[in-house]
């Protein structure tokens, strides 16, 4: 698995008379953990969608080191890209590992068996996810969070060198969100993410793209993004932003509205901080 540039140029979308994205463009240089943020409907997972092929921009350009995405051969497409998106649909009647092992599926020839490598690949991707007790259960007896962790784990066993997620975390207790953020995050891949969580941004991103109603507000390194005022005006909420004592990373706290604070109990406000 080796990392690849991806490159948004001027991106547009529209789905019918709606513009979804306006002139969007975005770098994730090979390597890079790159995230998106913003509000519900600030166009994360439409632009998504325009890298893995799924909703054509109607201007711009996604290139992948240099090749145009859309032009690229489903297959070697397939061998370089790999989603995870937010709501599959997958009602897979098959076990964990065989939904897993689909991942493999890029890199075979019409009726290959799994090989010894693929066995290997399809344990470690199991693993890096805590999914390796769940390898023999029905996929579709699983809950949300289970699932979410195997797609997960069958996107990590593609070997892409481009990894695609919108909101990853999504039905993942804190444990695995850090699991799982982190096997993204030591990976010899280049990853662009979509999260509504600020501080996991922060802390597992090397820049983030902040969207608000389909364009791109703001761009850069996480501390130089996440400043109150901006979280003010893309989010309408008020903020603060320190240093986290250990990590280093901006912390955000989002702050009640002076009415709600007025009325709520001690005990109450202090869930905000």
């Amino acid at each position: 698995m080796t990392a690849t540039e991806l490159v948004i140029d001027g991106v547009s979308l529209t789905a019918g008379a709606q513009r979804l994205v306006e002139d969007v463009s975005l770098t994730a240089r090979p390597g890079e953990v790159v995230g998106l943020v913003g509000p519900n409907g600030s166009g994360k997972s439409s632009l998504l969608r325009a890298v893995y092929r799924i909703l054509r921009p109607e201007t711009g350009r996604v290139t992948v080191d240099g090749a145009d995405a859309w032009a690229l051969p489903v297959r070697r497409l397939a061998r370089t890209v790999a989603a995870v998106v937010q709501e599959s649909g997958a009602a897979f009647d098959l076990s964990v590992r065989e939904v897993v092992a689909m991942g493999r599926t890029p890199h075979k020839r019409l009726l290959d068996g799994d090989t010894p490598e693929d066995a290997g690949l399809i344990g470690a991707a199991l693993a890096a996810v805590d999914a390796t007790a769940l390898a023999d259960r029905p996929f579709d007896r699983l809950s949300g969070g289970e699932r979410q962790r195997v797609l997960i784990a069958r996107a990590l066993a593609q070997q892409p060198s481009l990894l695609v997620l919108d909101e990853p975390t999504n039905h993942l207790d804190v444990r695995h969100q850090l699991d799982v953020l982190g096997a993204l995050r030591r990976l010899p891949a280049t990853v662009l993410v979509a999260l509504h969580d600020l501080n996991l941004a922060a802390y597992y991103c090397d820049r983030l793209y902040v969207l608000r109603d389909g364009r791109v507000t703001a761009s850069g390194a996480p501390a130089d993004v996440l400043t109150p005022r901006l979280l003010s005006e893309v989010y309408g909420v008020a903020a603060e932003v320190a240093v986290h004592p250990r990590t280093g990373a901006p912390q955000v706290t989002f702050l009640p509205d002076e009415p709600h604070a007025a009325a709520a109990p001690a005990e109450a406000d202090a869930s905000f901080r």
